[in-house]
Order: structure tokens, then sequence, then C-alpha cells
């Protein structure tokens, strides 16, 4: 039962960081392309948006925190759940297969942390 709620919890990080990449970085990335239509469509097609991106520090510590459990999940576990020939072993193709959704998981993540939070400061230091 342990192992079926951790690859539940390993499973839940991807999908929190792609909400930070659609609730805050995408409609950030795409105004600034020039592509601010594409952003007012994206909007009224799904308002909910509009409530992540006036949460998104909320959005990104819950994302964040996520990716810290399923670090802990993946690497520093120390429970005997993780038998060899279990589906969390290093040597199972899923365990394999969920370490790189991790780590791809935490690049998109800090793309989108700094789309959020650094493009404004550092296009205005830089004058745009």
């Amino acid at each position: 039962m342990l192992t079926r709620w951790r690859e539940g919890l390993s499973t839940l990080a991807p999908v929190a960081v792609l909400g930070t990449l659609i609730c805050c970085a995408l409609p950030i990335v795409l105004v600034a392309l020039g592509a601010g239509s594409v952003v007012a469509s994206m909007v009224s097609t799904a308002p909910w948006l509009v409530g992540f991106s006036r949460n998104k520090a909320w959005v990104f510590l819950v994302a964040g925190a996520l990716l810290a459990t399923d670090y802990w999940i993946l690497y520093r576990s120390t429970s005997g759940a993780c038998q060899p020939g279990g589906v969390c072993h290093v040597s199972h193709p899923f365990g394999r297969w969920m370490r790189k959704v991790f780590w791809g998981s935490c690049v998109l993540f800090a793309a989108a942390l700094g789309a959020a939070y650094l493009l404004l400061p550092v296009s205005k230091f830089f004058g745009y």
C-alpha cells in the first residue's frame, strides 16, 4: 500500500508543475512574444486561470513542496517498501521513467519560476 501511495504522489508533482506553466508562465511568455490575443482567448475559454494567476505564490509553493516530496520519495526514502524488482526500484523501467519525469519537471518548474517572477525585473533592468 505504501508503494501505491508513493507512486501516486510521484505522479502528482509533474501535474502540479504543468499547472504552474499554464497559469503563470505561459501567459507571461505569450504576452512578451506579442501574442496577447492568445492569452485573452485562453482566459475567456478557461476563466479559472485568473484565480490561479491571482494566487500564483500558492501555486508555486504547492508545486515546489510536491517536487521536494517527490525527491524524498525517489532518492532519500530509507524504508524497506521498495524491494529489488519492485516498481519503485531503480532497476525497474518505471522507476527510471519516474526519475526522468522528475528531473524534467524540475527544469519546467525552474523555467516557470523564472518566467513568472524574474522576467519582468530582468526586462526592466535591461530597459525593455
